[in-house]
């Protein structure tokens, strides 16, 4: 099984442990990922409400070099890159002026882009092309007794997912009962973490990331899990400044999921990149069963 990868620009920088853990957990799975040809930033989410028009350029960018190179499926892992590739996809299927403004935009640099490469978010895959049973019989560790929160995030299937329940996402928890781990009731796994309000509106979003904090803590999380670099950023390195703020003693580990789910596949932690991580993942490791 192959698919075009799209990495993103947090994947090398704040976010690289989860691409390379992402790379090592698929590998285990028998799956190739090759990586988008001279890929540029999606723009992130926040473009849009400063330039739409060039934020749809700057993504379509990237969906018409993967068209070019004669894909129709593109593997993508943060959940704002995923929401803004597949938000261009649905805008320019839906809007004429848009479709023909980027297409002239594409023109400029000798691109064109038809709007049928489907953005598919990693774990979109893991669950409906793989499946559960077949990522099942890989696991050489179960994470029996490891309770865990999965952090589903604003943007993991809203506004344009299309492959889980918008509100009430339920891939992650599957996928990680499915590698034997005790999934906690999170109510809070769709709550924003506050995003960029880190750098202008920090009291904000520091209270946002005290709830999520909170709500795993109360329902006996040993670790929470993350699909997109800023919400695994904020919920662990801002940890002591929440501590600071509500006078709490969160010292949680927060991982990529695909950290996690590479441990239960029998991935060594040092090739999942796991000693990057802010909060020691020591005590989740060693309660793995061997």
């Amino acid at each position: 099984m192959r698919y075009l990868y799209y990495p993103g620009c947090s994947a090398e920088a704040t976010g690289k442990a989860y691409d390379i853990s992402t790379r090592a957990m698929m590998a285990k799975l028998d799956v190739e990922l090759a990586e988008l040809d001279d890929w540029n930033c999606c723009g992130a989410t926040s473009y849009f409400s400063v330039r739409e028009l060039e934020s749809f350029a700057i993504a379509a960018r990237n969906l018409a070099i993967a068209q070019q190179m004669g894909e129709d499926e593109l593997c993508v892992i943060c959940n704002a890159c995923y929401t803004t590739l597949a938000k261009t996809n649905r805008y320019m299927a839906d809007d004429p002026e848009v479709f023909k403004a980027v297409q002239g935009a594409l023109g400029a640099v000798g691109r064109t882009y038809d709007g049928k490469v489907k953005v598919r978010h990693v774990m979109d895959i893991l669950v409906n092309d793989i499946g559960l049973e077949a990522v099942a019989e890989k696991v050489t560790r179960r994470l029996t007794g490891i309770k865990v929160a999965p952090y589903y995030g604003c943007q993991f299937s809203r506004p344009m997912g299309t492959f889980d329940d918008p509100e009430f996402p339920t891939t992650m928890d599957r996928f990680f009962a499915t590698l034997g781990a005790d999934v906690i009731d999170y109510p809070s796994k769709v709550k924003c973490c506050g995003g960029m309000m880190m750098l202008t509106k920090a009291e904000g979003a520091l209270h946002m990331c005290h709830e999520l904090l909170k709500t795993a803590q109360d329902g006996g999380a040993d670790v929470i899990v993350a699909a997109c670099p800023l919400c695994e950023m904020n919920l662990e390195a801002y940890q002591p400044k929440v501590n600071k703020m509500y006078g709490t003693n969160f010292n949680i580990p927060v991982m990529y999921f695909t950290q996690l789910a590479g441990l239960a596949l029998g991935v060594e932690p040092n090739k999942l990149a796991i000693d990057k991580q802010v909060v020691s993942c020591d005590r989740v490791i060693a309660a793995i069963p061997a």
